[in-house]
C-alpha cells in the first residue's frame, strides 16, 4: 500500500506575497485518485491571478500550479485508465466521460467542473486536499491539481495518459495555455482559409491563437497589443500586421474596419478586458463576423454593445473547445509529428526554487512560459 511522501512544494500564504519553498507531505491516493510525480510545471497567468488578486484571508494557504506533466507514482482503488510508470498530463478541466456534457460533442465541459472559478479547493466528487504543510495544516489544492508540488494527488478524471516518448518538459504546456488559444481558432472559431482575423493580446494564449489562425489558412492576421516588444514573436508565429492601439488617435476597431473594408471575419480576444471584448465584437463584419472571448477576467465583465448586431456572433470559449483527456494525447501526437510548435513558447527554464523569479518575469511582460523542474 502506498505511503505518504515528503517532498518540495511552492506554497502561497497570502495576497501579493512571494511563494515559500518548503517541504510538505502528500497523502496516498484514495479510490479514484492518482498520485503523480511532477517532472515539469510551468507558470500560467491563471496561477498569478491567485497571488496578485486580493482574496479572503481564509483562502490561503494554497499550492498553485496546473500546467504540468509527470509520471504516475501510484493509483487508488478502481483506477483503470493509468498505472504506475505512465507518463501523464494533469487536466484542470476534468472529463468524467459519463455526464451529459461529456457525452455531448457540442461542448468540452463536464458536470464535475464548477460554473464559476473563484477561490476553492478541489471540485471532483469525493476529492479533498491531499497536501499537508509542515505545521500540520492542509493546503488548498488549486483546481484539483497543485502542480507546484513535486508530488500531487489528482482525481483520475483529471489525468490524461500520453505516449511514452513524450518529452514532459515540453508537453506540459498542453495542459492549459497552448490548447486554449490554438483551439479558440481551430475548434471554436473554425477559421476558414483565406479569411481575415485579429487576435487581442499576444501573450502565450494569444500567440497560440495566432498559430491556430495560421494553421487554418487565414490570409490576414492582425496582432493587437500595447506592448511593442510582443511584435517579433507574434510575427514569427504568424501575424501579418502588428497593431498597437496607443499608436492611433481613434479606436482600434475603427482602424481595423478601415484596413479590412468593413471588418474582420474572426476576432479572438485573449485579454479578458471589457473594452477589448467590445472592440473585438465591433471589429467583425456585420452578417457573418464572429468574435471569440478567451481571456479570463478578474471579475464579471460589463459590456456596452450595440444591440443592433446585424448577424454578428459573440462566442465564449474554454480550454479551446478541447475535451481534455481525449484531446491531450492527440495534441502530443501533433507535437511529436512536428505540426505543433511548443518550443517557441518556452522563454525560460529554471528550478522550482526560482519560482518567484518566474512570477517577476511574467509581471514584467518579459516571459511567455517559464518551465520549472524539481531537480534530480
Amino acid at each position: 500500500m502506498a505511503a505518504p511522501i515528503e517532498c518540495k512544494a511552492a506554497v502561497a500564504y497570502g495576497y501579493n506575497q512571494p511563494l515559500s519553498i518548503e517541504m510538505i507531505t502528500v497523502a496516498p491516493p484514495e479510490a479514484g485518485e492518482v498520485r503523480i510525480k511532477i517532472v515539469a510545471t510551468s507558470l500560467c497567468h491563471s496561477d498569478a491571478h491567485f497571488v496578485w488578486r486580493e482574496m479572503p484571508k481564509d483562502a490561503y494557504p494554497y499550492v498553485l500550479g496546473h500546467e504540468a506533466a509527470g509520471i504516475v507514482e501510484s493509483v487508488g482503488e478502481g483506477v483503470t485508465s493509468v498505472k504506475p510508470g505512465d507518463k501523464v498530463v494533469p487536466c484542470f478541466l476534468c472529463q468524467c466521460g459519463d455526464c451529459r456534457y461529456c457525452k455531448d460533442p457540442r461542448t468540452n465541459l463536464c458536470e464535475q467542473f464548477p460554473e464559476e472559478i473563484g477561490y476553492f479547493d478541489t471540485y471532483a466528487t469525493g476529492h479533498s486536499s491531499r497536501i499537508t504543510l509542515k505545521d500540520g495544516n492542509q493546503a488548498r489544492q488549486f483546481i484539483g491539481t497543485s502542480t507546484f508540488s513535486e508530488y500531487t494527488v489528482i482525481p483520475e478524471i483529471q489525468v490524461a495518459k500520453v505516449r511514452d516518448d513524450a518529452p514532459l518538459e515540453t508537453v506540459c504546456l498542453l495542459s492549459c495555455g497552448i490548447p486554449t488559444g490554438y483551439g479558440a481558432a481551430v475548434n471554436v472559431a473554425k477559421v476558414q482559409a483565406g479569411s481575415t482575423c485579429a487576435v487581442w493580446g499576444l501573450g502565450t494564449i494569444g500567440l497560440a491563437a495566432v498559430m491556430g489562425c495560421k494553421a487554418r489558412g487565414a490570409k490576414t492576421i492582425f496582432g493587437v497589443d500595447i506592448n511593442p516588444d510582443k511584435e517579433a514573436k507574434a510575427r514569427e508565429l504568424g501575424i501579418t500586421e502588428f497593431l498597437n492601439p496607443l499608436d492611433y488617435d481613434k479606436p482600434i476597431q475603427e482602424v481595423i474596419k478601415e484596413k479590412t473594408d468593413g471588418g474582420l471575419d474572426y476576432a479572438i480576444e485573449c485579454i479578458g478586458a471589457a473594452k477589448c471584448v467590445e472592440a473585438a465584437l465591433e471589429s467583425v463584419r456585420r452578417g457573418i463576423g464572429l468574435a471569440v472571448v478567451v481571456g479570463l477576467a478578474e471579475s464579471k465583465l460589463t459590456l456596452s454593445v450595440d444591440n443592433f448586431l446585424m448577424g454578428k456572433t459573440l462566442h465564449g470559449c474554454y480550454y479551446g473547445g478541447y475535451k481534455s483527456r481525449d484531446s491531450i494525447p492527440k495534441l502530443v501526437d501533433e507535437f511529436m509529428a512536428g505540426n505543433l510548435n511548443l518550443d517557441a513558447f518556452i522563454s525560460h527554464r529554471m528550478d522550482i526554487d526560482d519560482i518567484n523569479k518566474a512570477f517577476d518575469l511574467l509581471k514584467a511582460g518579459t516571459s511567455y512560459r517559464s518551465v520549472m523542474t524539481f531537480g534530480k
